[in-house]
């Protein structure tokens, strides 16, 4: 067997230092958890285990350098999708992070509609779906990731019909009364789209819930006990609490190096209390909150 994974950003992120690209590890917590299990797989051949990683390396890669990038990638199992820097600005920093972040996080207020934004989201997802088509076997099993690519399963689906194809969503989903608020056409292609996969997964019940209420409200397919009866097969909704790789972050801690760490800080904030975290600068960490 061999895993296909495909997610908006790949484990590694370019950026140019003279002239050259330079590479380093993507942070965030889906990386974080796909490549600690991909990696302990890979880590037993006897199981005949093998995968292949699939997504946009952060940036836009002039054309000097695709060659040397997907060089790199292959060497790490993966396959670059290149987008130019206005396409992910209006895909990425457009529908995705103004659209639907801020809608599934529960701002409405914050969420934008416009109409460039979605015809760019729907042109990036086929511009994945074009690059899945380039790699995948017909045996393989695909694994779309989060609400970057919600469109892509259904894509898929089309060329091949019996393909085992798993889909899970790393932010919450929403209830439907705020999940309504997106334009109709635009959340029955979303729905439908995430409907192509074979296997559709959440972190919580609530989620699984309330996504199943918006494919009842949206486009009418009832459920029974999280399986979807559509008219050529059967889609399973249910949820998979995804954790983190607990021994490497515990021998992280208790590693000489954070203990020599931990006592440089603790030497300068003597007599202070000191709270610690380590978190992305967005609105929806609640970071002004806590510290109040």
């Amino acid at each position: 067997m061999r895993l296909v994974v495909v997610s908006n950003r790949l484990p590694f992120t370019v950026s140019l230092a003279e002239g050259k690209p330079q590479f380093e590890v993507t942070s965030g917590g889906l990386t974080t958890g796909l490549r600690s299990y991909l990696e302990r797989a890979a880590g037993q051949p006897e199981k005949g285990f093998d995968f292949l990683w699939l997504g946009w390396p952060g940036t836009a890669v002039e054309p000097d350098h695709t060659r040397e990038v997907q060089a790199h990638a292959e060497r790490c199992k993966t396959v670059p999708v290149f987008l130019t820097q206005d396409s992910a600005d209006r895909f990425y920093h457009g529908f995705c992070n103004r659209t639907l972040w801020p809608l599934f996080h529960y701002v409405p207020s914050l969420a934008r509609y416009e109409e460039d934004y979605w015809q760019e989201y729907q042109s990036v997802n086929r511009v994945y779906a074009e690059a899945l088509l380039n790699v995948l076997h017909p045996d393989d099993v695909l694994w779309v990731h989060d609400y970057q690519l919600m469109l892509l399963p259904r894509l898929i689906r089309k060329q091949f019909p019996e393909m085992p194809i798993g889909f899970f969503l790393h932010i919450p989903f929403p209830s439907y009364e705020v999940f309504r608020m997106l334009p109709r056409t635009w959340r029955a292609e979303l729905i439908e789209g995430v409907l192509g996969a074979s296997l559709v997964g959440f972190h919580t019940h609530d989620y699984t819930r309330d996504f199943l209420t918006s494919v009842l409200r949206t486009v009418g397919y009832e459920h029974q006990l999280g399986s979807i009866s559509l008219a050529d097969r059967v889609v399973k909704v249910d949820t998979f609490p995804m954790g983190v790789d607990f021994e490497r972050f515990a021998q992280a801690a208790s590693s000489p190096e954070t203990a020599a760490r931990v006592a440089e800080v603790r030497a300068k904030c003597v007599g202070h209390k000191m709270i610690f975290s380590v978190d992305r600068l967005d609105y929806t960490k609640g970071l002004i909150d806590r510290l109040r």
